[in-house]
């Protein structure tokens, strides 16, 4: 092989077959929705879409997830499509993940490892890299076993990124310690961040959270003007960011973007991101932003949701923010979400539209005088 076709090889993306299982009630429709969204995060991570593959049944196999029949259909479609990587729409059990990993012969992956890579690959800070780690450990502690020789094979790639790939080789001992060091480590984060915070209690705090990729980074730059990294795909911002932001009438107020929520979000990974979604636990009022011509805003809403009350933020003031209106949504659907959700707000994060009704909602909230408390906003209906 000439030097310049080695270089190729090793800069081909990965190419990946899909993986959903409809058990239940769920439609085919449904099935597909999730499998654009599984797509989304597979390119996320650099991989390439190679085919999907959909089976309904009424439940899983217990050996191999999917039928035996369709996991050599699978194997077929290896081969045919030239695959590097399946990539399972569900999670997997650890004995499932060993059996489809030794018939198939290539990485296998299921969501949550999916997940798990992406935020390795856009960890920027020490404290995110910590928690990526905890997360990782976390997830693969009960699946060592046949996993560490399986990735041990591997060259790199979805999957593997990440600081779980320095430790191929440790026994569940060895992991169960690091997760104590990792711990303690992010205690000592929260401890100085804690202490940070105590010097900011008089002033008024906001957090925006929602589901990934609808304009919450744009929405923190329209009020801030700052410059906060933005772009249309997922996951691009893990760690807090915090700005100050005017409020006539008011005066300044701390503003913070926080981590994209999305379907299935692993336990572990909300678990270890505490410090970092610790702005939305302390905020006077969480602002959930929502993409108002995503065509799936209901389930991202109750996605948002379920999140935030396993944060316990139940009695925590709450504003309604409908992003994107500048793509095209129609009046009419607008005006229905107007009935639906009474006092939530309209903007275009991108457009800056929508930003001065915006910060006189935030002022009805946050009072005339710094650090006052206004009125309360009420959660909106589940």
């Amino acid at each position: 092989m000439k030097l310049h076709e080695v270089r190729n090889e090793q800069l081909r993306a990965e190419r990946a077959l899909l993986v959903a299982l409809g058990v239940g009630n769920t439609t085919a429709l449904m099935v597909n929705e999730q499998l654009d969204e599984l797509a989304l995060l597979a390119e996320t991570a650099g991989a390439v879409v190679a085919a999907r593959i959909v089976q309904m049944r009424v439940s899983p196999d217990p050996k191999y997830y999917v039928g035996s029949g369709k996991a050599v259909e699978i194997t077929e479609a290896i081969v045919k499509y030239n695959a590097d990587a399946v990539i399972f729409n569900d999670d997997l059990a650890p004995s499932q993940l060993n059996n489809l990993q030794e018939m198939f012969g290539k990485k296998t992956l299921d969501r949550s490892m999916l997940i798990l890579d992406i935020f390795a690959k856009h960890a920027r800070t020490s404290e995110a890299q910590l928690q990526v780690e905890l997360a990782q450990m976390h997830y693969l502690a009960p699946r060592l076993t046949g996993m560490w020789e399986h990735l041990g094979q591997q060259t790199g790639g979805i999957g593997t990124r990440g600081p779980g790939e320095k430790q191929l080789e440790v026994d569940k001992r060895i992991v169960k310690k690091r997760i104590g060091e990792l711990r303690k480590k992010l205690d000592e984060v929260e401890k100085q961040q804690t202490e940070g915070r105590k010097q900011r209690q008089t002033v008024f705090k906001a957090a925006l959270v929602g589901y990934t990729n609808v304009g919450k980074s744009t929405l923190l730059n329209a009020l801030s003007k700052a410059k906060v990294y933005t772009a249309d795909k997922l996951f691009a911002t893990l760690d807090a960011t915090t700005r100050r932001v005017y409020i006539p009438g008011h005066g300044e107020i701390l503003l913070s973007d926080t981590v994209g929520f999305i379907r299935k979000l692993p336990h572990h990974l909300v678990a270890s991101f505490r410090s970092t979604l610790s702005v939305v636990t302390e905020a006077d009022i969480i602002m959930t932003v929502m993409d108002a011509s995503s065509p799936h805003l209901e389930e991202q809403m109750e996605v948002v949701n379920s999140v935030l009350n396993e944060l316990k933020t139940e009695k925590t003031r709450r504003m309604m923010i409908f992003n994107k209106i500048d793509k095209d949504v129609g009046a009419p659907f607008l005006e229905r979400l107007r009935d639906l959700y009474p006092g939530s707000l309209f903007t275009s994060a991108l457009q800056k539209q929508g930003m001065d009704e915006l910060k006189k909602a935030i002022l009805a909230v946050a009072g005339t005088r710094p650090g006052a408390a206004g009125v309360y906003v009420e959660p909106p209906a589940p």
